[in-house]
């Protein structure tokens, strides 16, 4: 089980959640949003939406720089096991407060009002409930972490998530002794990562990559794919005269 988890699942997890999102965007662009519902009760959205967004993102880049930071860039920097845990939980728990309360009403907003429910999918209501299970199963991690303040279960994951981007996975059994609680917000994670291509989470990868298509492909165009299975046979010369003809025809505006 521990090698599923920690040494297969996350592969599957990141290779779905790639692959996935650019066949979407390839063949699906125009699915490629939030579906915002903002025109229904706008003051409970705003404050919803504000929360979760802004604890999610501290979160997510929280999680970022505590697992990928290197450990000798870190000991430069003069900064310890015990000192980074102290302020991962601090920073941790007071944007997790945030997102879980923003998510709280958020989903209520959802799940209530039935003018957004009949618009809303399964997937929309599913996948909030699942980012809500996350957060808390981050906030107990807390709990669990506070009890052992040295770091050094935090250096493991470290080392596992640097392992796992390399291709240079460190032996299972060295992070198999975690508590339930870590295992279980890992999995989940990696479960919303899963399930990222085929939900309106994939919307979150706009905000890295739409400054670099501005900025080298062109500005100003569009690009639209037919769904035909065959090509539209080639004009001839007696249709473009047809063409001229129907357009010489059609009433002018001063007319």
């Amino acid at each position: 089980m521990n090698t599923f988890l920690f040494l297969i699942y996350p592969y599957i997890a990141l290779s779905v959640l790639f692959l996935g999102s650019i066949a979407r965007y390839d063949r699906d662009p125009f699915t490629w949003k939030s579906s915002s519902s903002q025109l229904l009760r706008t003051t409970q959205f705003r404050i919803g939406s504000i929360l979760f967004h802004v604890g999610i993102l501290t979160i997510f880049f929280g999680h970022l720089v505590g697992l990928f930071t290197p450990l000798p860039l870190l000991a430069a920097m003069g900064i310890g096991h015990e000192a980074k845990q102290i302020l991962a939980m601090v920073v941790g728990g007071v944007a997790g407060l945030a997102a879980i309360v923003g998510g709280a009403i958020l989903f209520h907003r959802r799940w209530t009002d039935p003018r957004i429910r009949i618009n809303s999918s399964f997937a929309d209501i599913a996948i909030l409930g699942l980012l809500l299970a996350q957060l808390l199963l981050g906030l107990f991690t807390i709990f669990i972490s506070a009890q052992h303040l040295d770091g050094e279960e935090m250096v493991k994951f470290m080392h596992w998530a640097q392992g796992i981007v390399i291709f240079r996975p460190v032996p299972v059994d060295q992070i198999a002794s975690v508590s339930i609680i870590f295992k279980l917000h890992i999995f989940l994670g990696l479960t919303i990562f899963l399930l990222v291509p085929f939900t309106r989470l994939v919307h979150i990868a706009s905000g890295f990559f739409a400054p670099l298509r501005y900025l080298f492909l062109r500005p100003g165009y569009q690009l639209v794919r037919s769904r035909r299975s065959k090509p539209l046979p080639p004009r001839t010369d007696s249709d473009v005269a047809k063409a001229r003809i129907a357009a010489a025809k059609r009433p002018t505006a001063a007319e």
